[in-house]
């Protein structure tokens, strides 16, 4: 069996433009290694080395090997497990910025279109390699330098043949209402919210939209939501704001009903948590 081992770099000063790296890593995982059903609030890249695994996204179940990546948007509820007998040994990249879809959508990826693959899986590996190298070494311009490392990376799977952007099917219009729904919640998570304010929202009957959203994320719009707090909740309690200030900053104005479903969602209080949190939020192992 092979031994699991897991490293990560930070970027010290991530940048506010059109893309930013905010972190990279590795990790060889163990059998059946899981991470989610979770909610990002940035995009992540996993290129997979070596190994099997499987990564699901919107409902739908992708089984990937050496040379494949899959990617994780803002606002998606995934989830990813490694092989029982040939677990996953991946690097990953997580980044920003304010042009990110346009890029990614200039190679075929989309939340439809979330997988791929490269034809040069040595060159690829090495790339995702010299980003964390990059952000370990923690030099002033390592910000600029990772953000070029990641666009010929962007580049490498512009170059897989087997990807047409313009052939790429447009999404249902079912999965755009779902889309919609997903992205109004995590824009408006922290203030008061109810299926009938979104529904009004967006346009769409309070009914046919839950359906939906159960059907293609496999939980109601609240529990849903209930997840981005809760996920952000983790995140916040890792800098140095008082329990009512998370609370509020989740949508919660009570911060002891914050505690208490924070504790029915993790199996500890918020202040457990933050004393027992010893890694970083953006640990793609945890």
């Amino acid at each position: 069996m092979k031994e699991s081992y897991h490293s990560v770099a930070f970027n010290p000063h991530p940048g506010k433009g059109e893309l930013a790296v905010l972190f990279s890593g590795q990790a060889q995982t163990k059998p059946q290694h899981r991470v989610g059903p979770q909610v990002l609030d940035y995009y992540l890249v996993h290129y997979v080395v070596s190994g099997r695994g499987t990564f699901r996204c919107m409902g739908t179940d992708y089984h990937l090997e050496k040379g494949s990546s899959f990617f994780i948007f803002p606002g998606e509820l995934v989830s990813y497990a490694s092989d029982e007998t040939d677990p996953w040994c991946y690097r990953w990249i997580g980044f920003k910025g304010n042009q990110v879809d346009q890029l990614l959508s200039s190679i075929g990826i989309s939340q439809h279109e979330p997988v791929s693959s490269t034809k040069s899986p040595r060159k690829m590996s090495t790339l995702f390699l010299q980003v964390e190298q990059t952000l370990k070494k923690r030099l002033s311009h390592c910000d600029m330098q990772s953000q070029g490392y990641m666009r010929l990376i962007m580049a490498e799977y512009g170059q897989d043949a087997s990807r047409d952007p313009i052939a790429t099917e447009e999404a249902s219009g079912i999965q755009q209402q779902v889309e919609q729904a997903i992205r109004w919640l995590t824009l408006q998570y922290h203030q008061p919210i109810s299926i009938e304010s979104m529904a009004h929202s967006l346009g769409y009957h309070r009914t046919h939209l839950s359906k939906m959203f159960k059907q293609h994320t496999g939980m109601a719009p609240m529990n849903f939501l209930l997840k981005i707090r809760m996920e952000r909740a983790k995140i916040l309690l890792l800098e140095s704001l008082t329990i009512e200030q998370v609370a509020s900053s989740v949508g919660f104005s009570d911060p002891l009903y914050f505690s208490k479903q924070f504790k029915k969602w993790y199996g500890r209080s918020p202040s457990e948590y933050r004393l027992d949190q010893s890694t970083n939020p953006y640990d793609c192992n945890q």
